[in-house]
């Protein structure tokens, strides 16, 4: 009996999950399907219609948005600024979080207050001031000047992140390293991060979403030739208003790369979750 109840109840738990599921990739479903209809079919009625009239599909609207200068020019924009600034916050925090984790060196437990003291300090706050730096070093409007923004109000995270992380590593295994002739950087690059990679992807995915939806930031440190794709989609919208057939495939481009990065690296971001949990 005990078997069948609990049979039953994990078929229940798998149930109610495959639901769950089926209910978050719906809008995402019917995204990609309105993107696939022309601007007349979407007014006629609403996404789910094309399972009784299959012929409104084609990639036509795929086909105009690559035509579309400033949607493409966006997109690459949007990789240009998402893809360097994950890679800089995870390299900098890595390097900052084992250093304030194993490193003694003059001022470190009030430096890395600081650190933790900059979490709270919004996003808002610094955006006249560094605009206004950024005018004078000749950043304001390019792509380096949003970059260099969104590592700087990403690092206090990722570096309290990963310091928590390396500092739960097990002191004598870096004692061994050291005994054994290894130099921090030998022990950094061949036992920490390899013992840390669950943490950085998590914080690397963490990251990468963050910076490829953002539009506040980019809305005012980004000028026309440097925009990424989310602003240029709100652009679109301002300008046109009802132009559908650019809007549905250009927001589904915009969607479906976070969600590949998503899956792709799953397996690394749950195991960076469950290990936090645990300790």
């Amino acid at each position: 009996m005990k078997a069948i109840r609990r049979g039953l109840s994990n078929a229940v738990v798998q149930a109610f999950l495959v639901v769950i599921g089926l209910v978050w990739m719906t809008p995402l479903a019917g995204l990609f399907l309105s993107s696939l209809r022309s601007a007349e079919d979407t007014a006629e009625g609403g996404w789910w219609t094309v399972f009784t009239g299959p012929g409104q599909l084609s990639f036509d609207n795929y086909s105009a948005l690559l035509e579309n200068s400033g949607i493409t020019q966006a997109f690459w924009n949007t990789v240009l600024i998402s893809v360097p600034t994950t890679v800089l916050v995870v390299v900098v925090a890595a390097l900052a979080g084992y250093a304030f984790a194993w490193l003694d060196f003059p001022g470190r437990e009030p430096v890395f207050l600081l650190v933790v003291a900059l979490l709270v300090v919004p996003v808002q706050i610094g955006l006249l001031p560094v605009a206004k730096l950024f005018g004078q070093l000749g950043l304001f409007g390019t792509i380096p000047g949003v970059v260099l923004f969104h590592v700087a109000y990403g690092l206090p995270f990722a570096i309290f992140l990963l310091r928590n992380y390396f500092a739960e590593m097990p002191k004598e295994m870096l004692e061994a390293a050291r005994m054994d002739g290894g130099s921090e950087w030998r022990i950094f690059i061949r036992l920490v991060l390899p013992v840390g990679r669950p943490a950085i992807a998590s914080l690397a995915i963490f990251q990468f979403l963050w910076v490829w939806n953002d539009m506040l930031v980019a809305l005012l440190f980004a000028d026309s030739s440097a925009q990424p794709l989310t602003v240029q989609l709100q652009s679109q919208i301002r300008q046109f208003g009802s132009n559908i057939d650019v809007l549905a495939p250009g927001a589904f481009l915009s969607l479906i790369v976070p969600v590949v990065v998503f899956f792709a690296f799953q397996r690394h971001f749950v195991q960076g979750v469950m290990a936090g949990s645990v300790k």
